[in-house]
Protein backbone atom coordinates (compact mmCIF):
# COMPACT_ATOMS: atom_id res chain seq x y z
CA UNK A 1 0.00 0.00 0.00
CA UNK A 2 2.89 2.32 1.07
CA UNK A 3 4.64 1.65 -2.20
CA UNK A 4 1.79 2.08 -4.53
CA UNK A 5 0.61 5.63 -2.54
CA UNK A 6 4.34 6.24 -3.37
CA UNK A 7 3.52 5.94 -7.63
CA UNK A 8 0.53 7.74 -7.20
CA UNK A 9 2.39 10.55 -5.57
CA UNK A 10 5.07 10.41 -8.34
CA UNK A 11 2.28 10.43 -11.44
CA UNK A 12 0.64 13.42 -9.73
CA UNK A 13 4.00 15.53 -9.16
CA UNK A 14 4.85 14.78 -12.94
CA UNK A 15 1.33 15.48 -14.64
CA UNK A 16 1.76 18.61 -12.51
CA UNK A 17 5.08 19.75 -13.35
CA UNK A 18 4.12 18.93 -17.20
CA UNK A 19 0.49 21.18 -16.29
CA UNK A 20 3.07 24.15 -14.94
CA UNK A 21 5.26 23.88 -17.45
CA UNK A 22 3.11 23.99 -20.62
CA UNK A 23 1.17 27.25 -18.22
CA UNK A 24 4.49 29.14 -17.98
CA UNK A 25 6.04 28.36 -21.29
CA UNK A 26 4.08 31.13 -23.39
CA UNK A 27 5.72 33.72 -20.64
CA UNK A 28 9.23 31.91 -21.16
CA UNK A 29 8.97 32.20 -24.59
CA UNK A 30 7.76 36.08 -24.69
CA UNK A 31 10.81 37.18 -22.62
CA UNK A 32 13.18 34.85 -24.62
CA UNK A 33 11.74 36.32 -27.89
CA UNK A 34 12.16 39.68 -26.99
CA UNK A 35 15.97 38.92 -26.96
CA UNK A 36 16.04 37.53 -30.33
CA UNK A 37 16.29 39.06 -34.07
CA UNK A 38 12.61 39.05 -35.53
CA UNK A 39 13.09 36.33 -38.08
CA UNK A 40 14.42 34.03 -35.69
CA UNK A 41 11.43 34.30 -33.23
CA UNK A 42 9.20 31.94 -35.69
CA UNK A 43 12.33 30.21 -36.61
CA UNK A 44 13.13 28.84 -33.24
CA UNK A 45 10.01 29.43 -31.50
CA UNK A 46 11.92 26.46 -29.00
CA UNK A 47 14.97 28.19 -28.52
CA UNK A 48 14.73 29.35 -24.89
CA UNK A 49 18.41 30.68 -24.35
CA UNK A 50 18.75 33.03 -27.85
CA UNK A 51 21.77 31.75 -29.72
CA UNK A 52 22.50 35.42 -30.38
CA UNK A 53 21.11 37.96 -27.99
CA UNK A 54 20.32 41.45 -28.72
CA UNK A 55 18.68 44.50 -26.85
CA UNK A 56 17.84 46.51 -30.25
CA UNK A 57 14.44 45.01 -29.40
CA UNK A 58 14.04 47.10 -26.29
CA UNK A 59 16.24 50.28 -27.41
CA UNK A 60 14.08 50.27 -30.66
CA UNK A 61 10.93 50.99 -28.72
CA UNK A 62 12.01 54.00 -27.30
CA UNK A 63 13.96 55.50 -30.07
CA UNK A 64 12.24 57.84 -32.40
CA UNK A 65 9.57 56.11 -34.61
CA UNK A 66 7.43 57.60 -37.36
CA UNK A 67 4.67 54.93 -36.77
CA UNK A 68 4.69 54.68 -32.83
CA UNK A 69 6.09 56.62 -29.61
CA UNK A 70 6.57 53.71 -27.33
CA UNK A 71 8.01 56.46 -24.82
CA UNK A 72 5.36 58.64 -24.50
CA UNK A 73 2.33 55.79 -24.51
CA UNK A 74 4.18 54.34 -21.46
CA UNK A 75 4.49 57.69 -19.65
CA UNK A 76 1.26 57.97 -19.99
CA UNK A 77 0.23 54.83 -18.90
CA UNK A 78 2.62 55.46 -15.72
CA UNK A 79 0.58 58.81 -15.00
CA UNK A 80 -2.81 57.85 -15.50
CA UNK A 81 -2.11 54.45 -13.40
CA UNK A 82 -0.86 56.50 -10.32
CA UNK A 83 -3.60 59.10 -10.59
CA UNK A 84 -6.50 56.33 -10.65
CA UNK A 85 -4.75 54.35 -8.29
CA UNK A 86 -3.98 57.23 -6.00
CA UNK A 87 -7.69 58.83 -6.09
CA UNK A 88 -9.69 55.01 -6.01
CA UNK A 89 -7.55 54.20 -2.96
CA UNK A 90 -8.87 57.20 -0.83
CA UNK A 91 -12.66 56.69 -2.35
CA UNK A 92 -12.84 53.26 -2.12
CA UNK A 93 -11.03 52.94 1.87
CA UNK A 94 -13.27 56.23 2.89
CA UNK A 95 -16.93 55.11 1.25
CA UNK A 96 -15.70 51.29 2.34
CA UNK A 97 -15.16 53.04 6.29
CA UNK A 98 -18.57 54.88 6.42
CA UNK A 99 -20.81 51.90 5.71
CA UNK A 100 -18.86 49.99 8.03
CA UNK A 101 -17.99 51.99 10.75
CA UNK A 102 -20.40 55.33 10.30
CA UNK A 103 -24.50 54.52 11.55
CA UNK A 104 -27.20 56.91 9.86
CA UNK A 105 -30.19 56.91 8.28
CA UNK A 106 -30.73 54.54 5.59
CA UNK A 107 -27.21 53.35 5.27
CA UNK A 108 -28.02 49.34 4.75
CA UNK A 109 -30.21 50.57 2.14
CA UNK A 110 -27.94 52.41 0.20
CA UNK A 111 -25.51 49.58 0.16
CA UNK A 112 -28.07 47.47 -0.81
CA UNK A 113 -28.50 49.91 -4.06
CA UNK A 114 -25.13 50.22 -4.79
CA UNK A 115 -24.70 46.29 -4.71
CA UNK A 116 -27.36 46.03 -7.12
CA UNK A 117 -25.04 48.04 -9.94
CA UNK A 118 -22.90 45.03 -9.72
CA UNK A 119 -25.60 43.20 -11.97
CA UNK A 120 -25.53 46.15 -14.79
CA UNK A 121 -23.13 44.83 -17.11
CA UNK A 122 -20.28 47.10 -17.94
CA UNK A 123 -20.79 47.07 -21.67
CA UNK A 124 -24.07 48.54 -21.17
CA UNK A 125 -22.24 51.63 -19.92
CA UNK A 126 -20.12 52.28 -22.72
CA UNK A 127 -22.61 54.63 -25.15
CA UNK A 128 -24.01 56.53 -21.14
CA UNK A 129 -20.46 57.30 -20.39
CA UNK A 130 -19.20 58.01 -23.83
CA UNK A 131 -22.30 60.90 -24.26
CA UNK A 132 -21.51 62.38 -20.61
CA UNK A 133 -17.51 63.08 -21.04
CA UNK A 134 -18.52 64.24 -24.74
CA UNK A 135 -20.95 66.52 -22.98
CA UNK A 136 -18.40 67.05 -20.31
CA UNK A 137 -15.32 67.27 -22.86
CA UNK A 138 -13.45 64.93 -21.49
CA UNK A 139 -12.53 62.95 -24.30
CA UNK A 140 -9.42 62.65 -25.62
CA UNK A 141 -8.14 63.27 -21.62
CA UNK A 142 -7.13 60.44 -19.37
CA UNK A 143 -9.98 61.41 -17.04
CA UNK A 144 -12.26 59.72 -19.17
CA UNK A 145 -10.45 56.60 -18.09
CA UNK A 146 -9.53 57.24 -14.32
CA UNK A 147 -13.00 58.42 -13.02
CA UNK A 148 -14.50 55.21 -14.05
CA UNK A 149 -12.08 52.86 -12.77
CA UNK A 150 -12.05 55.01 -9.51
CA UNK A 151 -15.92 53.85 -9.05
CA UNK A 152 -15.76 50.36 -7.93
CA UNK A 153 -18.65 48.71 -5.89
CA UNK A 154 -17.05 45.79 -5.52
CA UNK A 155 -13.82 47.07 -3.98
CA UNK A 156 -16.34 48.52 -1.69
CA UNK A 157 -18.38 45.32 -0.62
CA UNK A 158 -14.85 43.76 0.12
CA UNK A 159 -13.13 46.24 2.02
CA UNK A 160 -16.76 47.10 4.29
CA UNK A 161 -16.24 43.26 5.07
CA UNK A 162 -12.66 43.66 6.17
CA UNK A 163 -13.85 47.06 8.50
CA UNK A 164 -16.38 45.19 10.37
CA UNK A 165 -14.17 42.37 10.83
CA UNK A 166 -12.07 44.60 13.17
CA UNK A 167 -13.70 44.84 16.58
CA UNK A 168 -15.82 48.15 17.35
CA UNK A 169 -14.11 48.15 20.63
CA UNK A 170 -10.62 49.21 18.75
CA UNK A 171 -12.92 52.37 17.29
CA UNK A 172 -14.92 53.28 20.49
CA UNK A 173 -11.67 53.47 22.33
CA UNK A 174 -9.79 55.76 20.21
CA UNK A 175 -13.49 58.02 20.16
CA UNK A 176 -12.71 58.22 24.27
CA UNK A 177 -8.98 58.98 23.54
CA UNK A 178 -10.86 62.08 21.40
CA UNK A 179 -9.83 60.53 17.94
CA UNK A 180 -12.60 61.88 14.64
CA UNK A 181 -13.30 59.70 11.96
CA UNK A 182 -10.92 60.87 9.67
CA UNK A 183 -8.34 59.88 12.36
CA UNK A 184 -9.69 56.21 13.00
CA UNK A 185 -9.88 55.88 9.61
CA UNK A 186 -6.67 56.57 8.32
CA UNK A 187 -4.40 55.68 11.97
CA UNK A 188 -6.40 52.39 13.16
CA UNK A 189 -9.25 51.10 10.71
CA UNK A 190 -6.94 51.28 7.82
CA UNK A 191 -3.27 49.74 8.82
CA UNK A 192 -5.39 46.87 10.32
CA UNK A 193 -6.79 46.00 6.90
CA UNK A 194 -3.54 46.64 5.39
CA UNK A 195 -4.00 42.78 3.16
CA UNK A 196 -7.86 43.82 1.80
CA UNK A 197 -6.06 47.01 0.65
CA UNK A 198 -3.13 45.35 -0.79
CA UNK A 199 -5.66 42.80 -2.62
CA UNK A 200 -7.63 45.52 -4.11
CA UNK A 201 -4.66 47.82 -4.91
CA UNK A 202 -3.28 44.75 -7.25
CA UNK A 203 -5.78 43.91 -9.03
CA UNK A 204 -6.85 47.23 -9.49
CA UNK A 205 -3.40 47.99 -10.85
CA UNK A 206 -3.83 44.72 -13.47
CA UNK A 207 -7.28 45.83 -14.75
CA UNK A 208 -6.45 49.54 -15.08
CA UNK A 209 -2.34 48.82 -16.25
CA UNK A 210 -3.90 46.67 -19.07
CA UNK A 211 -7.26 48.15 -19.86
CA UNK A 212 -7.70 48.34 -23.77
CA UNK A 213 -11.31 49.23 -23.81
CA UNK A 214 -11.32 52.54 -22.27
CA UNK A 215 -8.29 54.21 -24.01
CA UNK A 216 -9.73 52.97 -27.39
CA UNK A 217 -13.18 54.31 -26.83
CA UNK A 218 -12.06 57.81 -25.50
CA UNK A 219 -8.94 58.87 -26.75
CA UNK A 220 -8.41 59.81 -30.19
CA UNK A 221 -5.04 61.60 -30.17
CA UNK A 222 -1.81 59.45 -30.62
CA UNK A 223 0.27 61.37 -28.72
CA UNK A 224 -2.34 60.67 -25.41
CA UNK A 225 -2.66 57.26 -26.26
CA UNK A 226 -1.62 54.12 -23.84
CA UNK A 227 0.15 51.49 -23.75
CA UNK A 228 -2.85 48.70 -24.16
CA UNK A 229 -3.77 50.19 -27.45
CA UNK A 230 -0.25 51.27 -28.68
CA UNK A 231 0.87 47.50 -28.79
CA UNK A 232 -2.03 46.60 -30.48
CA UNK A 233 -0.98 49.62 -32.79
CA UNK A 234 2.47 47.96 -33.45
CA UNK A 235 1.26 44.17 -34.06
CA UNK A 236 -0.86 45.70 -36.65
CA UNK A 237 1.28 47.22 -38.89
CA UNK A 238 2.85 46.63 -42.43
CA UNK A 239 5.25 44.95 -41.27
CA UNK A 240 5.80 42.74 -38.70
CA UNK A 241 8.84 42.82 -36.17
CA UNK A 242 8.29 39.81 -33.48
CA UNK A 243 11.08 40.69 -31.61
CA UNK A 244 9.83 44.26 -31.38
CA UNK A 245 6.18 43.03 -30.22
CA UNK A 246 7.18 40.44 -27.73
CA UNK A 247 9.81 43.66 -26.35
CA UNK A 248 6.90 45.65 -25.64
CA UNK A 249 4.57 43.34 -24.20
CA UNK A 250 7.62 41.88 -21.98
CA UNK A 251 7.92 45.80 -20.56
CA UNK A 252 4.24 46.01 -20.45
CA UNK A 253 4.29 42.84 -18.11
CA UNK A 254 7.07 44.16 -16.11
CA UNK A 255 5.73 46.77 -13.70
CA UNK A 256 2.84 43.90 -13.06
CA UNK A 257 5.40 41.40 -11.69
CA UNK A 258 7.23 43.80 -9.62
CA UNK A 259 3.49 44.91 -8.31
CA UNK A 260 3.17 41.56 -7.39
CA UNK A 261 6.21 40.61 -5.57
CA UNK A 262 5.75 43.59 -3.59
CA UNK A 263 2.06 42.94 -2.62
CA UNK A 264 2.71 38.98 -2.13
CA UNK A 265 3.82 39.02 1.60
CA UNK A 266 0.61 41.36 2.44
CA UNK A 267 -1.58 38.21 0.64
CA UNK A 268 0.39 35.63 2.99
CA UNK A 269 -0.44 38.05 6.06
CA UNK A 270 -4.04 38.16 5.17
CA UNK A 271 -4.33 34.45 5.01
CA UNK A 272 -2.22 33.68 8.63
CA UNK A 273 -3.16 36.27 10.60
CA UNK A 274 -6.61 37.83 11.89
CA UNK A 275 -7.49 41.95 11.78
CA UNK A 276 -6.39 41.99 15.39
CA UNK A 277 -2.80 41.90 16.59
CA UNK A 278 -0.72 42.60 18.78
Amino acid sequence: METKNRVVKIIITVVMIVIGILCIYPFIFMISSSFKVSGDVLMKPFEIIPENPTVKNFIGLFTDNEYYDFTRWYANTIVMTAVALAIKLFLITYTAYGFSKINFKGRDKIFLVLLAALMIPSDIMILPRYIIFKNLKMLNTMWAIVIPSCVDVYFVFLLRQAFISIPESISEAAKIDGCNHFVIYARIITPLAKPSIATMMLFSFVWIWNDYMSPYLYISDMSKQMLSVGIKLVASGQVQDYGAQMAAATLVLFPIIIMFLFSQKYFVEGSTSSGVKG
